[in-house]
């Protein structure tokens, strides 16, 4: 009982569960300088906490089973491709300066758990065993969970099929960015349904918030901030710029294509500059073309979450 009440909503055993994961993936990849489970203790993490905490409670309400469900589908289908593409691939570059730094290595893990347990806090919250008890009665399914399934549904779609297209292009060709598929209308889709998923997740879980439980909005908020500010978009924009700013069909394809939300590129030329920095993302950060503005003109981010 005491137990129950000190965490009656699993959130210091979904903490404890996430150090150790963390901790342990990392003295194995430090030891054996081996950088192939980074993403998928990643994946893996968020599959166990929403199993864990779903199972722990024993309330089995309909909105713990459809989010619990969604966050596994999820988790599975990500981890899964990031380990074959690693293990395709054979390294993974971004470790290529931190593997031999076992400070620097550690503050990767050090930011993926805390990565993980910060957007798992909507599953958390949704799954805490008193959300069925008589003085917390949380909403019923609503058609605020119909909108955030569709939302999380369209997310992982577009992140599954954009991952696939891209790997696909690049066994083929190396030479060139990918701008087929969903690329030929977002310059990042498969972050548009990352980004898209989770706010899926936490407009489903706006009906069992209650109180300070209000801050599993760190969850979409969160993933957003890493995608768009730092080890996302930033990133593979300053890179593809650096490789290809003097190819005139790349300078066209950036200015015609979308940064993040999918559009044709015939209606994005056409947008004020104003509106895609304030209503499409288009930020002057993920403007490299300037060849005296390169990697030193960017803050290294602290712990890259997977990129494609």
């Amino acid at each position: 009982m005491t137990v129950v009440i000190f965490d009656e909503d699993h959130l210091v055993i979904s903490a404890l569960i996430t150090i150790g994961m963390q901790l342990l993936f990392f003295v194995i990849a430090a030891t054996f300088q081996f950088d192939k489970v980074t993403d998928f203790a990643g994946g893996v993490n968020f599959i166990i906490i929403a199993l864990v905490t779903f199972l722990l409670s024993e309330t089995y309400a309909t909105r713990q089973i459809l989010v619990t469900a969604l966050v596994c589908a999820w988790g599975v289908r990500l981890s899964g491709f990031l380990l074959f593409r690693i293990l395709r691939i054979g390294r993974d570059a971004r470790f290529d300066d931190r593997r031999s730094n076992v400070l620097r290595f550690a503050v990767f893990w050090t930011f993926q758990a805390l990565w993980v347990f910060t957007v798992s806090l909507p599953v958390i919250f949704i799954n805490s065993p008193k959300k069925l008890l008589p003085d917390v009665n949380p909403v019923p399914m609503t058609t605020l969970d119909i909108v955030g399934t569709v939302m999380f549904a369209i997310g992982f779609f577009c992140e599954s099929l954009a991952d696939v297209q891209k790997f696909r292009y690049k066994n083929r060709t190396k030479e060139h960015w990918c701008d087929k598929g969903l690329w030929k209308y977002s310059r990042h889709p498969n972050y548009f349904g990352e980004i898209l998923l989770w706010w899926g997740v936490f407009v489903i879980s706006c009906n069992a918030l209650r109180g300070p439980e209000w801050i599993a909005i760190l969850s979409p908020l969160f993933t957003s901030a890493i995608l768009l500010f730092l080890s996302g978009i930033p990133l593979l924009e300053r890179n593809a710029d650096d490789r290809y700013r003097d190819i005139e069909d790349y300078i066209t394809y950036k200015h015609t294509t979308s940064p993040l939300i999918p559009l044709p590129p015939s209606v994005y030329a056409d947008i004020p500059k104003f509106f895609r920095a304030f209503l499409l993302c288009e930020f002057p950060l993920y403007n490299y073309m300037d060849p005296n503005k390169g990697a030193d003109d960017v803050r290294e981010p602290p712990a890259p979450v997977h990129t494609v």
